[in-house]
């Protein structure tokens, strides 16, 4: 007998598509992966597959069973961006179908960056939370626990690049893809305009607030990134959204300003808190509070957005580092 989470975790949207929420191993539960239909041949294009472990096969097989459809009819795998709950498994259907792998330059170099061969990112994060006061305890779990991530992408994707203003046919119709940043290098949306549709992976989330993170050696300015791309993708008349996690969604101008609003009121209460020079782990701490005790995966997500918004302070003018030894504070300008 099939469990709830399993009876779930496919849905049926209109125009054929299925949405399969693929399980993940921390909070967020499930990502999503739609596949879209094409009717003049019969074939399939995927989005955003998940990340490679043995419940997600497991989803993905119930899947395809009761889709009553199989691999070799994906004709093409589009991911949003690299993270790896969105890219994990893209090698894995590569095999399995043949089919292109298409995703952005600069988002599959990232890929490489994080999981490659001669990977340097661990080591580049660890040495910018240690100088930002994390503490060394912590700082020890941070490379091992990036580490982990490596089987959960493999196999890796042979990859075809995608860009901005490309246009790709799939599921009837013509979609733009859209490049987004402040989430994840070069992200891509994709829009098409007859039917009023956006594929927005994580770049706009209903219920939650895409992850903003300040990325070793990227030349700053994440925040900065994120909400222009938000003015952007506000101009867009959509009537329906399909994100990389909740559910669809409609009132997707209303809820990129919402977004904007969240982080204003964020950037306020960061800046309030800057009466004396602290360091930004002990604002990340105050800030997120149990939702970061003893979990490394969500310290290091908490952390790069503390200092996202701090960086955006000090563009902005409303802050400025300090220098206390080896470490950098923050106090209000």
């Amino acid at each position: 007998m099939k469990s709830a989470a399993e009876q779930d975790e496919l849905t049926m949207l209109d125009g054929g598509w299925a949405r399969l929420k693929v399980p993940l191993p921390f909070s967020l539960r499930y990502v999503n992966a739609y596949l879209i239909p094409d009717a003049a041949d019969g074939g399939y294009t995927l989005i955003d597959p998940g990340l490679h472990t043995a419940a997600a096969e497991g989803a993905w097989e119930r899947a395809v069973n009761r889709l009553g459809i199989t691999y070799d009819g994906i004709q093409r795998i589009v991911l949003t961006h690299m993270h790896p709950d969105h890219y994990g498994l893209a090698g894995w259907f590569q095999q399995k179908s043949g089919a292109p792998v298409l995703m952005s330059r600069a988002s599959h170099a990232y890929a490489k960056r994080l999981w490659g061969e001669g990977r340097t990112f661990a080591a580049e994060l660890t040495a910018l939370y240690g100088k930002h006061g994390m503490p060394a305890e912590l700082l020890g779990e941070i490379g091992p626990h990036l580490e982990s991530f490596v089987a959960l992408v493999s196999p890796q994707p042979e990859v075809t690049y995608i860009a901005e203003g490309d246009r790709l046919a799939f599921g009837g119709g013509e979609w733009t893809a859209i490049g987004t940043e402040g989430h994840g290098e070069c992200h891509l949306c994709f829009y098409r305009p007859d039917a009023r549709l956006m594929l927005c992976g994580d770049q706009v989330l209903p219920d939650i607030t895409p992850n903003v993170s300040v990325v070793p050696g990227s030349g700053g300015g994440e925040l900065r990134r994120f909400l222009a791309s938000l003015d952007r993708l506000e101009a867009y008349d959509v009537a329906a959204a399909f994100p990389g996690h909740r559910d669809p969604f409609a009132d997707f101008a209303g809820r990129i300003r919402e977004l904007k609003e969240h982080h204003a009121r964020r950037l306020d209460m960061l800046a309030g808190w800057l009466d004396r020079p602290i360091a930004a782990y002990d604002l990340c701490v105050r800030m997120f509070g149990e939702r970061v005790g003893g979990n490394i995966h969500n310290l290091r997500f908490a952390m790069s957005e503390t200092l996202a918004h701090l960086d955006h302070l000090v563009d902005e003018g409303r802050a400025e580092r300090v220098r206390q030894g080896d470490r950098l504070q923050y106090k209000r300008r």
